[in-house]
């Protein structure tokens, strides 16, 4: 079995290496729904992955200088607090759930309903994604005023830390959408690092604070990142040799489904 799932982390690497989309909304929803994994287990692991696998990806947007430090420092301020006051929240909805099978079943179906809820936003975002590029390229005057701006970064990043310390996803397409709204005049480049560079500690302090619940299986986690790092190495050198768009928009209409299904249909 750890075999299988290092296929599967080699298929969520080059599909992340192709469309640039967070592992999260994939590497999640897949060992949920496809290797029958807890939600709680799969978000915690998910969350260590994902602050090994775009440690990397700090390294060489700091080498680029595309990293907007004082936006990462707005940010962290509001989702590393969010994150440890979830963290907290789940450690008592934990010790409820061993009371009985029904609260069980209610501490499962928080991470299943935040995970559905989030996948149907990284959806909207990478729909609407191209779109807001193209708003942000025609220099448009900032929509806040800079004095308020700290403060609605800081509330941006407390909305992110809750996201994904429940689902683990929402740090990728969804906060960088969300940093295009915010600051249309940024370049993509430096959203992008600001967001990645964002992501990492939260990633990191989320998913700790999930293994001291006993949420992360390290075999497991293990076992993804061997087939994950070729992965997200070997999508990206097939970039620019295969067509982008269907992917990405055959990917919105698998997280739409799944999405809905979560929310929906549980």
């Amino acid at each position: 079995m750890d075999f299988v799932y290092t296929l599967a982390g080699l298929g969520v690497g080059i599909v992340v290496g192709l469309t640039g989309v967070g592992g999260g909304s994939l590497m999640t929803p897949l060992l949920v729904l496809l290797f029958g994994i807890s939600p709680a287990t799969a978000v915690g692991t998910d969350l260590l992955y994902a602050a090994i696998t775009k440690a990397g990806g700090v390294a060489v947007h700091g080498i680029k200088k595309t990293i907007d430090w004082k936006i990462v420092g707005w940010l962290a301020a509001g989702s590393v607090p969010a994150s440890l006051l979830v963290v907290l929240f789940l450690a008592n909805q934990k010790s409820a759930a061993v009371a009985g099978a029904s609260r069980a079943a209610g501490f499962s179906g928080i991470f299943s309903f935040s995970l559905g809820v989030m996948l149907l936003l990284t959806a909207l975002a990478l729909i609407f994604r191209k779109s807001l590029q193209k708003w942000a390229a025609n220099a448009r005057p900032e929509p806040i005023s800079a004095h308020r701006k700290p403060l609605a970064t800081v509330l941006l990043g407390a909305f992110i830390g809750v996201a994904v310390s429940l689902s683990s996803v929402g740090a990728g397409a969804v906060g960088v959408t969300a940093l295009i709204l915010l600051y249309p005049k940024l370049p993509m480049a430096r959203v992008v690092g600001t967001d990645i560079a964002h992501a990492v500690p939260l990633t990191l302090i989320a998913g700790l604070g999930h293994a001291s619940l006993g949420h992360v299986d390290w075999t497991l986690l293990g076992s993804l990142l061997l087939g994950s790092l070729p992965g997200v190495a070997i999508g990206s050198l097939l970039a620019s040799k295969l067509p982008e768009f269907f992917i990405r928009h055959a990917l919105v209409f698998l997280l739409l489904i799944i999405g809905g299904k979560l929310v929906f249909i549980q």
